[in-house]
């Protein structure tokens, strides 16, 4: 990655001046022809185009991560948050394994980072390791391999239940789910803006 210029806001830390790939006025990461969430077809249907959503707003997590060293994806930008680009990679496997293999599909298995003890295990053990982001990434990869196996063999009206017990469809669960990356990416934004100055959507 370029090095780019720095003001300094402090004694202790520097601001990374604002970048972005296409042009300083530019709201969009790279050209929309070459952006890979770009398919370049036309969506048809309900099913086509929710899924569709879904697998754009995850990779946009993934490009707003990629580059970065291990330091700088578990790199806490807002204190006194725990939020970080690694713990988010670690909090979307949780919430994709919960929601689809523990809840929807009943598998008899348990959180990968969150327990009683620490609910934030997720956040909280996101450490500026190698070893951590790739075993990260690897369980991600996972949950989202399964949640999609799982929703192209399930008819969007099937019912599975939520964390109480309610009853909750596919349909709006993929909802939901593109929800839940739409508003972290969001915080993936600033997080990414902050660690090199990168901007763009």
């Amino acid at each position: 990655m370029a090095d780019h210029d720095t003001d300094e806001s402090s004694a202790d830390e520097s601001v990374p001046a604002r970048w972005n790939a296409l042009a300083p006025e530019s709201n969009m990461w790279m050209n929309w022809d070459d952006d890979p969430r770009n398919t370049a077809s036309e969506l048809e249907g309900e099913r086509a185009t929710l899924a569709e959503y879904l697998r754009a707003y995850r990779l946009t997590l993934e490009m707003k991560c990629a580059d970065l060293d291990a330091e700088q994806l578990a790199h806490q930008s807002v204190p006194p948050s725990t939020m970080s680009l690694l713990g988010l990679i670690r909090h979307m496997a949780e919430v994709e394994r919960k929601w689809f293999r523990i809840r929807f599909a009943e598998r008899p298995e348990g959180n990968r980072y969150q327990t009683l003890d620490d609910p934030d295990g997720d956040f909280n053990g996101a450490v500026p390791d190698p070893a951590v982001v790739a075993e990260a990434w690897a369980a991600w990869r996972a949950e989202v391999a399964f949640a999609n196996e799982f929703i192209a063999d399930h008819d969007f009206d099937y019912v599975g239940k939520d964390s109480q017990g309610e009853p909750v469809s596919v349909r709006e669960l993929v909802v939901h789910m593109i929800e839940e990356y739409a508003r972290h990416n969001g915080h993936a934004d600033l997080l990414r803006e902050r660690i090199d100055g990168v901007t763009g959507g």
